[in-house]
């Protein structure tokens, strides 16, 4: 047999066993059309299915098309209220705002089932300028195991 020589294929004029979800959905690229589950096991096709079916939206409007996402944004708000996340101020003569946009997301069980619609509130840092109006409003964050670290430290050296 020659180097070149194409071996023999064994699904030849047979196509690819993919799955089929039965449900309409708006999936933009709906995974089936992408993915073969021949060689999954029966678990595997169903959670992949299930990620193929959930629908996230990619603009506030379609969002507030469907329940789910308006009850998850209202959740959110509700939670950045009561942190007292933000406080409501005058806006300074020739500053402007930092706008907000939403990042919606579906978290998913190990199963493949939906736990949760989540929504969150995201600021577009990248309008905002190092300099003019990058420290009044950019807040460093610590994780909570740095925190640990630090308490152990002070704990352990007195």
């Amino acid at each position: 047999m020659s180097p070149y020589t194409l071996l023999p294929r064994t699904n030849r004029g047979q196509p690819l066993i993919k799955y089929e979800p039965t449900l309409n959905c708006k999936v933009k690229y709906p995974i089936n059309n992408y993915v073969s589950s021949e060689k999954l096991s029966k678990s595997y096709v169903n959670f992949v299915s299930q990620l193929s079916i959930a629908f996230t939206p990619s603009s506030l409007q379609e969002a507030l098309a469907d329940s789910k996402w308006i009850q998850a944004m209202k959740t959110k708000m509700e939670a950045l209220e009561k942190n007292a996340t933000w406080e409501l101020v005058t806006l300074p003569n020739g500053k402007s705002t930092v706008g907000c946009r939403w990042v919606f997301t579906v978290k998913h069980k190990a199963d493949g089932s939906v736990e949760r619609y989540k929504a969150r509130l995201v600021s577009k840092g990248y309008t905002q300028s190092f300099g003019v109006d990058y420290q009044e409003t950019f807040a460093p964050v610590a994780k909570l195991n740095t925190v640990r670290v630090l308490l152990s430290l002070a704990a352990n050296q007195d």
